[in-house]
């Protein structure tokens, strides 16, 4: 099976890593064989040229002939997704199983459009972070959660949904409104759902490690910290979705989360007052 990679760039980590992940979990059975780019990097690293050369495989001067030769189609572009829904709309079209890298959208608004254009020309597709498919997280699925701290690194724009997404996937997609009790430096938020329960996300500094303290209805409580391969089980669910066409996230959770990102975004110009979803 042949894969074609969309990106706004390609020297960048993900695209640097998936040909290679992906080749060794299908052992070989599906490769990255085209890319597409839309520019050359603005970081000063490889060319779009010097990145098909490096990587060995053939670059493609759009993303239609891309769609036409792909079996299958990766949108990257994680640290831009304000880039995805120019980069979505012809892989969206194709029919071909299609994976977006989170962010998946910069708005809910967006998030809706892209999905509703591939489900209208039954493209089998999905986003996520790869937080949520973590063997630490999934062991407090099943239960009913009451309430969730879930703390981790980064800024809230390019590292949110990595705690977000793991809280949807716990607690569901129904949430009605978030509120920013952070700082500029160490952003945190609150997420509560429309029946009362809570979730409060907190980001620190680089090297602090995603972790989950979730209480359960029954009253017990257990926390668990991130310690196995971050990509490990992502990219294994990435192969079973070319394989199988299995969509390995709900579109609902998804927007849920574009929608709680785009929201904490807003809170943290008001702290303190609570923004609707």
């Amino acid at each position: 099976m042949k894969l074609g990679l969309v990106d706004y760039f390609l020297d960048e980590f993900h695209a640097n890593n998936y040909p290679a992940w992906i080749a060794e979990q299908s052992g070989g059975e599906i490769t990255a064989a085209y890319a597409y780019a839309m520019a050359d990097s603005p970081k000063g690293g490889m060319t779009t040229d010097q990145w098909c050369g490096h990587h060995g495989i053939q670059k493609l001067d759009t993303i239609e002939e891309l769609c036409e030769k792909s079996d299958g189609i990766i949108v990257l572009s994680p640290d831009h997704p304000e880039k995805h829904e120019e980069l979505c709309r012809l892989p969206m079209q194709s029919g071909k199983r299609v994976y977006v890298d989170k962010t998946f959208a910069p708005a809910k608004e967006i998030a809706e459009r892209i999905f509703a254009l591939g489900d209208a020309h039954g493209t089998p597709c999905y986003s996520a972070s790869a937080l949520r498919f973590v063997p630490e997280y999934r062991e407090l699925a099943g239960a009913q959660i009451e309430n969730i701290g879930s703390r981790g690194p980064g800024p809230l724009e390019g590292y949110s949904i990595h705690q977000i997404e793991p809280v949807v996937a716990l607690m569901g997609a129904d949430i009605a409104r978030v509120q920013f009790t952070g700082t500029e430096k160490y952003p945190a938020y609150i997420c509560e759902y429309s029946d009362g329960r809570r979730a409060t996300m907190s980001h620190h500094g680089w090297g602090y490690p995603f972790s989950i303290a979730a209480d359960f209805s029954d009253g017990t409580a257990k926390a668990v910290t991130v310690q196995s391969d971050l990509f490990a089980q992502f990219i294994k669910e990435l192969v079973d979705f070319f394989r199988t066409g299995e969509v390995k996230v709900p579109h609902e959770d998804t927007i849920a989360v574009i929608a709680v990102r785009e929201a904490a975004i807003k809170a943290a110009k008001k702290p303190g007052a609570w923004m609707a979803l």
